[in-house]
């Protein structure tokens, strides 16, 4: 169970790498729109300063088609670290570049899935991770957590490698529920991972076990025990 933070803000990397166990960081356009326009490839090579080597990077190409995607793939890895994992939408033609990736050992995340046959297929193509939309499917009256389910379950009677990456969420109840379902790792915003650890009722508890601590031994700390 490995948690992600879907987001290209650095100062908000900074903070839940050093606050939250996360494994590592993924990214869209989308995502990267909202930090403006950037210098993108040492933006990303910033973001691995802050992370280390040991955690993932999940970077999203744009091309539409097989060689457009593989051409995207290796710009990114000579101008980031050939460690980033090559998030690719599942397409014919997006299969086909999974494939082909897989054939020079290039890490690969399959993503914009938003059905069964979609991961199905990436799994057999050899995707490293798959990326299904969790609120997207079920706005869409799709069955997510089924969904999520289905994949693991054929990732365990097949003996397929890929790992679930769940995306796409609105809660964390939703979070909650895709790795009950078997997702082995899940990508958030990071104010959605943050404000589970936010609830008043947790400040509370701690405020209530410190007030009850001053109360027998006044403003003395554990430290100034003997």
């Amino acid at each position: 169970m490995k948690y992600l933070i879907d987001t290209a803000n650095l100062e908000m990397i900074t903070k839940c790498n050093d606050l939250l166990p996360i494994a590592g960081v993924t990214s869209n356009p989308s995502i990267i729109k909202k930090e403006g326009k950037i210098d993108f490839f040492a933006h990303f090579r910033k973001i691995r300063q802050i992370i280390g080597s040991e955690k993932a990077i999940h970077i999203q190409i744009l091309a539409q088609d097989s060689e457009g995607i593989i051409r995207e793939a290796h710009k990114i890895l000579d101008n980031v670290d050939k460690n980033v994992y090559i998030k690719v939408p599942v397409t014919p033609q997006g299969l086909k570049a999974v494939q082909l990736l897989k054939k020079e050992n290039i890490g690969v995340t399959a993503t914009a899935i938003y059905n069964k046959t979609q991961g199905f297929l990436a799994m057999e193509a050899g995707a490293d991770f798959i990326a299904p939309y969790y609120n997207r499917m079920e706005n869409l009256d799709i069955d997510a957590a089924d969904t999520v389910a289905s994949f693991a379950n054929m990732i365990n009677a097949y003996g397929y490698e890929t790992q679930i990456i769940a995306a796409s969420f609105k809660n964390m109840a939703q979070v909650n529920t895709a790795l009950a379902c078997g997702a082995q790792l899940v990508t958030m915003a990071p104010d959605i991972l943050l404000s589970a650890l936010a609830v008043p009722s947790i400040k509370k508890a701690v405020d209530d076990f410190d007030d009850d601590w001053k109360k027998i031994f006044g403003n003395s700390s554990i430290c100034d025990m003997k």
